[in-house]
């Protein structure tokens, strides 16, 4: 008898799915991508209303003849890609590519690898949507027309190997933009004054911090204005002039979306964008969480029933939230899916913890405490204000203190355990006495904004409206990766390759890299999965002007040579200053002198640690998949390794050392 067929992209999934699913069904994966356009030309006929011109991925021919082969014996084939828009767009290629009858063919979609997920989707099959596989259609063609279109400028005028993008160039703007504003950037002094007051009866005195007088704030700008204050109060009596004794509530948090899973696993577990949508994904093929790419936080009737029962059982009914999270709010937002959540509530970190890797373990844990936490109630403090008053001056305090702990009984954030600890008061009444007070002036100047970290560009591009949750990481990744950016502890700081790609950009291709036109681009296609608009008439109304200034910039720019970064290390060879460059395993020291002197050297972070079998210096090494490992200098005579730094330390600080190949 014959089998239904379901095509997955992933083969983790396969296992996962097959559980769930009888005897009568076969569980296969497409690996992903079957068809795209080609890599060698642009695949996209401009004068016949951009058609594109799809073929077979190479390497992909073995399992196009499989699934071929299946799916003519199949009863019916079920197309489970994942659900967006990309994952629409494949299972429309598989049926072109597999042939497929519409009586044949169904789309199924689950948000989660479920049981019960599984199952409704069989029984909600539908048929392909058109209005998805357009939008993505219209998105591969836009960042087709312009790396194609742009990167070859940068080639001819720059150095081969870059690349331009519709969204990736807005990014490094994005950065530039921000590392001019910091260089730009002109410090400003200003004071603070604190006064520490001991109050009778209370264990810790009160730091107060000037505010001014009654009629308004007032800053210190410099040590004169700090010194006229200080003549006025010092000596003085201070007084009590009010408290107040107010409730406040802190909200509980929302789950996870794409973006906010991103940040906090950055802040938090210091994860790479890259690294935790990595770790997502084997944690949905699994069947541990919801999809991850959303920026919903839209949560299920049986998730948020399923929640309630759970907290209620756990940690009380007083603890149980039932106001719903909201749905859609803001054009920029989507809705297609929940919000990221565990599949089941009741399977805790702990029960996993010996069943996951520690990172796997560490991510799920994030994500099960958010989505717990965002079903609870408010945390509930009472705070106190009071008012110091000495001669004319004005002192602040506040004190907090949580008479309810809510949602914090399960999750505190990145930023909130960041929190400097407050003024601890008791009883405290306008009539308590001071027994002493002590001031604490401090010289401050004002900073410039922060570089941007991998969270905080994500959160920024969500703001604008730059790409969308399944273009976020692979963003960052390729400006890293072409070097147009490097990373300093968090922070990505512009290379001077960078500076001069994105100079290019600017002069030649503003609209390419105005926040607002990407920003409208994206809710154009947004307008098109909606069934609103056209997919051909986004490309029609956007190429003819990108042509004209890649013709104009083509004829225009000159070409421009950016200089290799130069070291204090000596050639011994020819003594000029060896310079960086990029080979296909990471940076390393040349010659300048090329092609008359071709002498390299290898660079080597030493890990601040002995080798604990001969000795010598440990380096940080790599394996061919990018993991770092701890070495010894000495090898091959020895051959020690190990993932984790040893203890033995050598030295507090790594230093980069060179070694000669």
């Amino acid at each position: 008898m014959a089998k239904n067929l379901v095509i997955v992209e992933s083969p983790a999934k396969v296992k996962t799915v097959k559980k769930y699913l009888g005897s009568s069904y076969d569980v296969v994966a497409s690996k992903g991508h079957v068809r795209d356009l080609p890599k060698s030309t642009l695949g996209i006929d401009v004068e016949n209303d951009y058609e594109p011109k799809y073929i077979t991925i190479r390497g992909k021919g073995d399992t196009l003849a499989e699934l071929k082969r299946l799916a003519k014996e199949a009863k019916k084939v079920y197309l489970a890609t994942d659900p967006d828009r990309e994952g629409e767009a494949i299972s429309w290629h598989l049926a072109q590519a597999l042939n497929l009858d519409d009586g044949k063919k169904a789309r199924i979609t689950f948000n989660e690898i479920t049981k019960p997920a599984v199952a409704a989707s069989l029984k909600n099959s539908r048929d392909i949507d058109m209005n998805l596989v357009d939008a993505q259609q219209a998105r591969r063609a836009l960042d087709r027309l312009v790396g194609y279109g742009i990167s070859p400028i940068l080639w001819e005028k720059v150095k081969r190997g870059l690349s331009a993008g519709r969204v990736q160039s807005v990014a490094l703007r994005m950065i530039c933009d921000r590392d001019d504003e910091i260089d730009r950037f002109i410090p400003e002094e200003y004071w603070l004054l604190d006064a520490l007051v001991s109050i009778h009866g209370e264990k810790k005195p009160i730091v107060a911090r000037f505010f001014g007088t009654a009629y308004g704030k007032i800053d210190i700008h410099n040590k004169d204005e700090l010194d006229q204050i200080m003549k006025q109060i010092d000596g003085k009596e201070m007084r009590i002039d009010e408290i107040k004794h107010s409730p406040r509530e802190k909200k509980s948090p929302f789950p996870f979306v794409t973006s906010t899973l991103q940040q906090e696993a950055s802040k938090a577990l210091n994860f790479s964008t890259q690294k935790t949508m990595r770790i997502a994904q084997q944690l949905y093929e699994s069947g541990h969480i919801t999809y991850l790419r959303t920026d919903s936080v839209r949560v299920s009737d049986e998730a948020l029933a399923s929640a309630q029962a759970y907290i209620g059982a756990n940690y009380g009914k007083e603890y149980v939230s039932y106001v719903k999270a909201p749905g859609k709010q803001g054009s920029k937002i989507q809705d297609a899916h929940e919000a990221i959540r565990p599949t089941d509530i009741t399977v805790t970190p702990d029960q996993l913890k010996s069943k996951l890797d520690r990172d796997n373990f560490r991510l799920y844990q994030l994500i099960w405490k958010r989505f717990v936490a965002s079903r609870m109630t408010n945390a509930k403090f009472e705070v106190t204000a009071i008012n110091f008053c000495v001669s004319d001056y004005v002192f602040k305090a506040t004190a907090s203190k949580q008479t309810f702990d809510g949602f914090m009984r399960v999750y505190t954030s990145a930023d909130d355990e960041k929190e400097e600890k407050n003024n601890v008061v008791s009883n405290l009444t306008d009539d308590a006495m001071i027994d002493g007070v002590q001031y604490d002036p401090s010289q401050h100047y004002t900073q410039p904004p922060a570089h941007f970290t991998e969270a905080s560009l994500v959160k920024a591009m969500e703001e604008q409206g730059i790409g969308r949750p399944s273009t976020y990481s692979p963003t960052i990744t390729t400006i890293l990766a072409r070097r147009y950016v490097r990373k300093e502890k968090k922070n990505l700081v512009v290379t001077e390759l960078g500076k001069v790609v994105n100079d290019i950009m600017v002069t030649a291709f503003p609209d390419i890299v105005d926040i607002t036109f990407t920003a409208k681009v994206e809710e154009k296609l947004d307008k098109i999965e909606e069934g609103e608009m056209e997919w051909k008439k986004v490309l029609r109304e956007f190429y003819p002007g990108l042509k004209e200034s890649i013709d104009e910039a083509r004829s225009k720019l000159t070409r421009i040579k950016v200089k290799d970064e130069e070291t204090d290390v000596i050639c011994d060879k020819c003594g000029r200053n060896m310079v960086i460059k990029f080979g296909p395993h990471g940076k390393f020291l040349a010659c300048p002198g090329f092609p008359e002197c071709r002498n390299t050297m290898s660079i080597v972070e030493k890990a601040g640690a002995v080798c604990p079998k001969c000795g010598k210096e440990l380096i940080i090494r790599k394996t061919k998949k990018g993991r770092r490992y701890y070495g010894c200098e000495g090898y091959p005579e020895c051959d020690y390794m190990s993932w984790t730094k040893p203890g033995t330390k050598k030295s507090d600080k790594e230093e980069q050392v060179v070694i000669e190949d």
